[in-house]
């Protein structure tokens, strides 16, 4: 059975530079995963800089969520050098038609 989970990865010191050069990558495969993804984008400082990306993505297991993580192109040029893998639980909001309770 598949649930939600939440998936934080943080640029690390190549990521400006490895994001450029993997973007129309990244991009292509991200279209060969959207059964995957209920919502992902990138993550933007103040100044408008990325600082990292923020998926959330329906998986059997955390482990399988990361396992989608690993093989983006992102993941495999070094853009992130952390990331975070949460079970995640959509209950308010406009993306679930209100509240859940």
């Amino acid at each position: 059975m598949s649930a939600y989970f939440s998936i934080m990865a943080w640029d690390g010191p190549k990521g400006a530079v490895a994001r450029a050069e993997s973007t129309a990558a990244h991009l292509a495969h991200i279209e060969t995963i959207m059964d995957k993804i209920a919502v992902a984008g990138p993550l933007k400082d103040s100044a408008g800089g990325n600082v990292g990306s923020l998926f959330v993505v329906t998986a059997a297991s955390a482990a399988e969520a990361e396992a989608i993580l690993k093989t983006d192109p992102y993941f495999q040029a070094g853009v992130w050098d952390r990331w975070e893998v949460h079970s995640f639980i959509a209950a308010a909001g406009e993306w679930v038609g209100g509240k859940t309770w």
